[in-house]
């Protein structure tokens, strides 16, 4: 039989190399040569096949032996091994989050949005669960001689941070001298529309109500028990006084309610309109994960502070919200809870009747007290 040499071409195709061995293939054992021996590494020799098959059937070689490999019997499906979990970035943050504001429980006989004095000791102010967010606009800024001209409401929930209801309604009046601002013609306000019919809706979203909340609400409360507005038996709120919005927000002491959406990535289409406004604040309350605490901390009783700093500070006062000449005269005050004034980092001190006068604002009229968030 021929015998197999293993030789390499040379790499132009022309005659074999045979100065160049091979690497041997693998194999059981080393390759025999025809002496019965193992050829020395580098040199191959012309061999036999019988040669070979003597020479292994002389001395064999125990060649590693593989695991035999069976197929598997059926058997039935194994139940499934349920893996341990893995700590994702997300999932490792999920379970560290800060959980939210646990709110104490309602006590027999106590009422936690009723105002401090009317609660027994030592029951804090709950997180109310539904809110009324309110706008208004008006023909001017006096409630004596001007007149609401647009009521808007939505009624919203907190803890699912969802709009439940909402409406909106123009109210008749023969002139509007802030057309220019707010852009409703008393023309328009005079068209027939069911406005009764949504003044009527709008007292029971009140009545759904636990808190109704406005932005700059002082000015929009004194609007309410004239005319055809009846008085808002309820606690108010102000987002823009009464709420303190994070620092990463970068927002004013009292921001606008323009800048309190855009802080919060809402985007901005209209201004003056009273649903309008409403709706960028339900928005901004979607988007707040610190809402409950903002809410109750909003809660706390205020009262109206006046800044004890000389001029050469009264940067300071502007800083921390605090408003020059509104509502008291040369004065820098605004409304504060205690803990709050206690925080402060300058003096202050509250403002008293003046042997039983109300201070009176800039033009001279006398104005009312500041109230905390009790009901009027």
């Amino acid at each position: 039989m021929a015998g197999i040499t293993h030789r390499r071409p040379s790499i132009d195709g022309t005659a074999p190399e045979a100065s160049l061995p091979m690497a041997q293939p693998p194999m059981a054992s080393a390759p025999m040569g025809s002496e019965g021996r193992p050829p020395e590494a580098g040199n191959w020799e012309q061999v036999s096949l019988l040669d070979l098959a003597a020479a292994v059937a002389v001395t064999p070689t125990a060649a590693p032996t593989a695991a035999p490999i069976t197929a598997p019997e059926p058997t039935t499906a194994a139940p499934r091994l349920q893996a341990s979990p893995v700590e994702t970035p997300a999932a490792e943050a999920a379970s560290t989050a800060k959980p939210r504001l646990s709110l104490p429980p309602l006590t027999a006989g106590s009422d936690p949005l009723a105002p401090a004095a009317e609660r027994p000791d030592g029951v804090a102010a709950a997180c109310p669960t539904h809110l009324l967010i309110l706008d208004t606009e008006t023909t001017g800024l006096d409630p004596d001689q001007d007149h609401c001209i647009e009521v808007g409401a939505i009624l919203f929930h907190v803890p699912s941070r969802a709009v439940l209801s909402q409406v909106s309604f123009l109210l008749p009046c023969d002139i509007n001298p802030a057309e220019p601002i707010n852009g409703i013609s008393a023309a328009v306000s005079r068209l027939i529309q069911p406005w009764q019919a949504g003044l009527a809706y709008f007292r029971q979203l009140v009545d759904a109500a636990e808190v109704i909340v406005a932005h700059n609400a002082s000015f929009d409360r004194q609007w309410f028990g004239k005319g055809a507005l009846a008085a808002l038996p309820k606690p108010w709120l102000c987002s823009m006084e009464d709420l303190r919005w994070p620092a990463e927000r970068q927002l004013r002491a009292t921001p606008s309610v323009r800048d309190l959406a855009l802080a919060y990535g809402v985007p901005v289409w209209e201004a003056h309109r009273a649903l309008t406004d409403c709706i960028y604040l339900a928005q901004v309350f979607c988007r707040c994960d610190e809402l409950e605490a903002l809410l109750v901390a909003g809660l706390e009783p205020r009262h109206l502070y006046r800044a004890q700093l000389p001029y050469e500070q009264r940067h300071r006062a502007r800083q921390a919200g605090f408003r020059w000449n509104d509502p008291i005269a040369k004065a820098w005050t605004r409304r504060l809870s205690e803990r709050e004034a206690a925080g402060l980092g300058f003096p202050v001190a509250p403002v008293e009747p003046l042997t039983g006068s109300p201070p009176v604002n800039p033009a001279g009229t006398p104005i009312g007290l500041p109230m905390d968030n009790a009901a009027a």
